[in-house]
């Protein structure tokens, strides 16, 4: 499952700490797939009568056994301030160790009847879990359009990819001043990808050119599209120019990508993949068959990416009234 780093311009616990989080995320999901995949392979069940969900947690992964972060806090403000921040830090640390761990138990009503349903469902939750990763943290939230829980594209990056791609759905640069939204940015441990998607009817036409408009031809009249590799080069400089202001050696790709129509461009630019109804199942086998382990170079480059990025999010309540105080 893709790691979803920065969606759009929401704030994500992912720029607090890139080089912890990726990592964190592939042994959570593991360790509830293991719990989940053990409790179905014994047949456990679901009793409506005593109320209980099927879950493959214990008791160390309710909710309910979390003390508030509030609480630990309260005596901090009584102490010296070199004595404050360290216990500060030492309990902000144990809070955020045990809130990721907990908020995501994987459950569910009913007992799948097939592997491939179980794996469906665990996907589903996990889908729900980066979401709140990508857009909460422990002291701040951003509100979240709701079509991007249901959005198929996004589901498509997070949930058929390997867990060590990192993704950047349509993130809003910073430049200058100026927000500057791009296309999505797929960070894997060997090269980054920037792809813009061209998709409308299935087995739809599209004459490609160097002009400002593209000709669609499919069910109806021809109709005129925006040429997609404006905002997929822009979005490529956007990367390049980063990168190299921080020294990342990582390859940058580009690709358009049509799963269910045809790209006619004899001309076209050989820095980028067109990637249609042909071509596309021989680009994802090798996309899902990568198997590198998350790399440093990697991470940096993330890294380096979301410093750039726009961030719109409010403090929660809880913190606002702790800085009232």
């Amino acid at each position: 499952m893709g790691q979803l780093i920065k969606l759009q311009d929401y704030v994500s616990r992912y720029q607090q700490d890139i080089f912890v989080y990726p990592s964190r995320f592939v042994r959570l999901k593991k360790q509830q797939w293991d719990k989940w995949h053990k409790a179905w392979e014994a047949n456990e069940s679901f009793n409506p009568e005593s109320g209980q969900r099927y879950t493959a947690g214990t008791a160390e992964w309710l909710e309910e056994e979390k003390e508030p972060l509030m609480e630990k806090l309260k005596g901090l403000l009584k102490r010296g301030k070199n004595e404050e921040l360290e216990e500060y830090e030492a309990v902000g640390d144990e809070v955020t160790k045990e809130e990721d761990v907990l908020e995501f138990e994987a459950s569910f009503a009913v007992r799948p009847e097939t592997i491939d349903n179980l794996k469906h469902q665990f996907l589903d939750q996990l889908y729900r879990f980066q979401m709140k990763w990508a857009t909460s943290t422990l002291t701040e939230k951003s509100f979240p359009d709701k079509h991007y829980y249901y959005d198929e594209k996004l589901k498509y990056f997070l949930q058929r990819y390997p867990d060590t791609y990192l993704v950047m759905f349509n993130p809003i640069f910073l430049l200058k001043k100026a927000p500057v939204e791009t296309e999505i940015i797929v960070i894997s441990p060997t090269e980054v990808w920037c792809i813009s998607f061209l998709e409308e009817e299935d087995s739809a036409v599209f004459s490609g050119s160097k002009d400002r408009f593209w000709t669609k031809k499919g069910k109806g009249e021809e109709k005129k599209v925006l040429n997609p590799l404006l905002a997929l080069n822009r979005t490529e400089k956007i990367v390049r120019k980063i990168f190299e202001i921080h020294s990342i050696e990582l390859p940058i790709k580009k690709a358009l990508l049509t799963r269910n129509g045809y790209i006619e461009y004899p001309a076209a630019p050989i820095d980028v993949q067109l990637i249609e109804k042909r071509t596309y199942d021989q680009w994802f086998q090798t996309m899902r068959s990568q198997r590198s382990p998350l790399k440093h170079v990697q991470l940096k480059g993330a890294q380096a990416l979301l410093q750039y990025c726009q961030t719109a999010s409010v403090k929660r309540l809880e913190w606002e009234n702790r800085d009232e105080s």
